[in-house]
């Protein structure tokens, strides 16, 4: 037997033992040894986001201020580097993340932040951005893709909610990469039974599409309404929809990502990268912790700490963590202690976008480093600001994405994702 075949063979026994391949719960996983197997140089990059909407304090998680906190900070596995004491698994893991701690917005307004965050421009009401999910199903998932390219998963809301989720629209990229919603991760996608089956259930649906695609320049509301009738057949059709069973995942696997809806999430977005999903963005509702974060943060951190940890080992076990970026990410974060009392001017009460935390990891980002430096109130960065088109563009390095390319809208304007300045964050790589 060659070496590399005793290689490859080696590492697909000790992968079938950690219960990855073979017996595993998924069944039709590709860990990176059947990738090399098959000649393939890596696996297709993935995307992970988490993104908790309302403004994560960074105060209480990963960017304690010295001036009044209201938490303790620890250390973690990167010498020098602390963060709350709540995370303590999470600052085990502080090896494999790259905090951007001196992320500079500029707008406090929930649902033009989240739109900014997502696409790189504030909302107008003239011209639609592409969210980063968008574009990623665009460019790193198959035509020909079984499952969705872009899967939106709600973990659920814990706390003051702020408005209306953030729903991502594809606008000049057509609607085949609008996100498939899932509104919870133990249901999976749901409504998509069939009374029929079989043949009739086939001649049904061929008499529908030949209906449905009857006309050659279809309306917007017709071509979307197509689009996603097709992504439902073809869902019926495949065999990958069992990676929206969680239910055969080992027990152990589930109650290490535990019983909430948040860890749920988590797993089912594992499960999705597995087979192939290249953007799945998780959402978790009701941060915004208006009078006072340290109590919700405190509640939260108790499932967020051991679920996002066990997301990043189960990578890792799976070789899965060199091509899934994982992104912890908000809308913006919330005030200093600008005032000794008084609505939103204590820390962690109102809306604030001058100074505020995330972070990634995996993909080839370089994890152990701390991007960005912040005053003593947490409230001013004194060091390498990152604006949200900076931000976007270090994720689409990781992840490949070429956020320069030019679309065309259906008014023939060319388009690109970023703007000319936008450049990624060289220090996380």
């Amino acid at each position: 037997m060659a070496l590399r075949d005793a290689v490859l063979r080696r590492e697909f026994l000790t992968l079938t033992a950690a219960g990855v391949v073979g017996t595993s719960s998924s069944g039709w996983v590709l860990p990176r040894a059947a990738y090399a197997a098959e000649g393939k140089a890596e696996r297709p990059r993935a995307c992970i986001m988490l993104h908790m909407q309302g403004g994560v304090s960074q105060h209480h998680t990963f960017t304690v201020p010295e001036y009044k906190a209201e938490n303790q900070q620890i250390d973690t596995a990167v010498a020098g580097v602390k963060v709350c004491e709540y995370f303590p698994k999470l600052a085990a893991r502080t090896g494999d993340i790259c905090l951007i701690r001196g992320m500079s917005t500029g707008n406090s307004v929930h649902e033009r932040a989240r739109v900014l965050m997502h696409t790189g421009y504030n909302p107008n009401g003239t011209v639609q951005y592409p969210s980063l999910g968008n574009v990623a199903a665009c460019e790193l998932g198959p035509a020909d893709a079984e499952l969705p390219n872009f899967v939106s998963v709600y973990a659920g809301s814990d706390g003051l909610g702020s408005g209306p989720l953030h729903r991502s629209v594809p606008a000049y990229l057509g609607p085949k990469f609008a996100p498939v919603p899932v509104n919870d991760p133990a249901k999976g996608i749901e409504n998509l039974k069939t009374a029929l089956a079989g043949d009739d259930f086939d001649a049904a649906a061929q008499l529908l599409t030949d209906f449905e695609g009857g006309s050659a320049r279809p309306s917007p509301a017709t071509a979307a309404h197509l689009a996603n009738y097709k992504k439902a057949l073809q869902l019926l059709r495949s065999d990958k929809m069992k990676a929206f069973d969680l239910g055969a995942e080992p027990l152990r696997t589930r109650d290490a990502y535990g019983k909430s809806q948040f860890g749920k999430s988590l797993l089912l977005a594992r499960r999705l990268v597995e087979v192939g999903v290249p953007f799945v963005e998780v959402t978790l509702d009701g941060w915004d912790d208006h009078g006072g974060a340290a109590k919700s943060i405190k509640r939260r951190a108790e499932y967020l700490d051991p679920a996002i940890a066990q997301l990043i080992d189960d990578l890792k076990v799976r070789g899965l963590f060199d091509s899934t970026l994982i992104v912890f990410m908000s809308e913006f974060g919330r005030t200093p202690q600008l005032a000794d009392s008084g609505y939103n001017q204590t820390l962690g009460a109102g809306h604030y976008a001058k100074a505020w935390t995330t972070w990634l990891a995996g993909c080839g980002v370089r994890g152990g480093t701390v991007i960005g430096k912040v005053d003593a109130k947490g409230g001013e960065v004194t060091d390498r600001p990152v604006n949200a088109q900076d931000f976007l563009a270090t994720v689409c390095r990781a992840l490949k994405i070429d956020f320069r390319k030019e679309y065309t809208s259906k008014e023939g304007r060319p388009m690109t994702f970023l703007g000319p300045k936008a450049e990624p964050v060289k220090e996380a790589f």
